[in-house]
C-alpha cells in the first residue's frame, strides 16, 4: 500500500515553488522550478515522464543551463532530509545519466562533492521521521552508490552505459589493448552488479511505486552491463595466454564474485534477467582461468624449489676444503685449541674429506 503524502508536505512543496517563481533571475527561476516540480514529497509515484524531458530538454539549450540546471539538483539532494524526495533527486540524476545530452552528462559526472562513500555523499542520509521513512532510507543509500558506480564504471571503460535499445552501437567500441586495462574495465563492471544486488531486503520493492520505479531504471543499467560483461569475458579467454598471474587472479578472483550475485539478482529481478548464456560463460572461463593459474603457480613453485635446492649444493660446494698436497680420500685435520697445540676457533681435530 503506497504512502499517503502529508498536508505539511503539500505546502512545502508549494512554498518553494512559488519562491523560486519570484527570484529575479528569470533564467534560472524556471529551472529551479522544474526542478521542484519533478522532485515534489509525494511518496507514492517517481517523477512522470513529462517532468523529466522537461529537465533533459534544458541540458540541450547550454552548458550554462545544463550546470545550472546540475547544481540546483544536487543542493537539493543534499539539503532535503526526506527520504522521496532524496530517491526522486536520484532518479532524475539517474535519468540524466542514461538519456541526457553529453554535455548534461559531463556536468553530471564532473560535479564536485565532498566526503562519503560515494560522489554523490548520501552513505550518512537518514530520514528518522518515522520507521517507514527510516527504512526508505536504506534505499536512498542503495540508489546512490548504484548510480555512482554507473558512472564509475563509465569512466573505466570510456563511455557512458548505453540503454538496452542501443546494443548496436557496442560493436564499434573498442576494447582496450592492454590486457591490465581490460581487467580494469571487468572490475568495474563487476562491481556495479555487486552494488545492485546490495538492495535492502525489504517489502517496498512491491508495494512502493517509486522504489518499483528506480529499481526498474537499475535493472536496465544491469542489462546493459551483462553485455559489456559478456563482450569483455569472451576476449579475456582469447588472451589467457598473454594473462600474466597477477591478471589471472584478479579476473578469476572477480568472475567469482559475479557468479556469488547470482542467486540475489534472480530474486531481486523475478528471473527476469537470468540470461543463462552470460552464467554459463562466466562459469566456463573462470574454470579455464583458474586451471590455467594453477598451473602457472605449480611451475612458478617447481622453478623456486629447484633454485633453492641449486643454491644449497653450490653453497656445499663451496664450503669444502681443497688441499693439492694431499691424496684423494686422505683426511685434513684442522689443529684444535685445547691442549698446548694452538688452534683455531677453540676446535678439536676435525677430519675433512678431500
Amino acid at each position: 500500500m503506497d504512502r499517503k503524502i502529508n498536508f505539511i508536505d503539500v505546502l512545502k512543496d508549494k512554498a518553494s515553488i512559488l519562491r523560486a517563481s519570484f527570484s529575479i533571475k528569470r533564467h534560472v527561476s524556471s529551472i529551479h522550478v522544474s526542478i521542484l516540480r519533478a522532485t515534489s514529497h509525494d511518496p507514492s509515484s517517481p517523477p512522470s515522464e513529462d517532468r523529466i524531458n522537461d529537465i533533459l530538454e534544458l541540458g540541450k539549450s547550454s552548458r550554462l543551463a545544463a550546470c545550472t540546471c546540475i547544481d540546483i539538483l544536487m543542493d537539493r539532494l543534499h539539503a532535503t532530509q526526506n527520504a522521496f524526495v532524496a530517491l526522486k533527486c536520484l532518479f532524475t540524476v539517474h535519468k540524466i545519466v542514461s538519456r541526457g545530452s553529453l554535455v548534461f552528462r559531463d556536468q553530471i559526472s564532473y560535479h564536485p562533492s565532498f566526503g562519503g562513500r560515494n560522489f554523490l555523499n548520501m552513505a550518512m542520509f537518514s530520514d528518522k521521521s518515522d520507521m517507514d521513512t527510516w527504512e526508505f532510507s536504506l534505499w536512498v543509500r542503495w540508489y546512490a552508490a548504484v548510480v555512482e558506480q554507473n558512472m564509475t564504471a563509465a569512466r573505466v571503460i570510456g563511455y557512458y552505459l548505453n540503454p538496452p535499445h542501443k546494443f548496436a552501437e557496442y560493436q564499434t567500441k573498442t576494447l582496450p589493448v592492454l590486457n591490465n586495462d581490460l581487467v580494469n574495465e571487468i572490475e568495474a563492471l563487476i562491481e556495479f552488479v555487486v552494488r545492485i544486488t546490495d538492495a535492502p531486503e525489504s517489502l517496498n520493492l512491491q508495494r512502493n511505486n517509486l522504489v518499483y520505479e528506480i529499481v526498474k531504471a537499475a535493472s536496465e543499467d544491469y542489462r546493459a552491463v551483462q553485455y559489456e560483461i559478456s563482450v569483455r569475458v569472451k576476449e579475456t579467454e582469447e588472451r589467457v595466454e598473454r594473462l600474466c598471474l597477477s591478471e589471472l587472479t584478479r579476473v578469476v578472483d572477480a568472475l567469482r564474485r559475479l557468479e556469488d550475485c547470482k542467486e540475489r539478482l534472480v530474486l531481486l529481478f523475478v528471473n527476469r534477467k537470468r540470461n543463462e548464456g552470460l552464467w554459463e560463460s562466466v562459469r566456463k572461463t573462470r574454470a579455464e582461468l583458474a586451471e590455467t593459474k594453477a598451473q602457472r603457480e605449480e611451475k612458478r613453485l617447481v622453478v623456486r624449489t629447484m633454485s633453492r635446492n641449486r643454491g644449497r649444493d653450490d653453497m656445499s660446494e663451496s664450503t669444502q676444503c681443497w688441499n693439492p698436497f694431499l691424496e684423494p680420500g686422505q683426511l685434513l685435520l684442522l689443529p684444535s685449541g685445547r691442549g698446548g697445540g694452538g688452534g683455531w676457533l677453540g676446535m678439536g681435530p676435525s677430519p675433512i674429506a678431500v
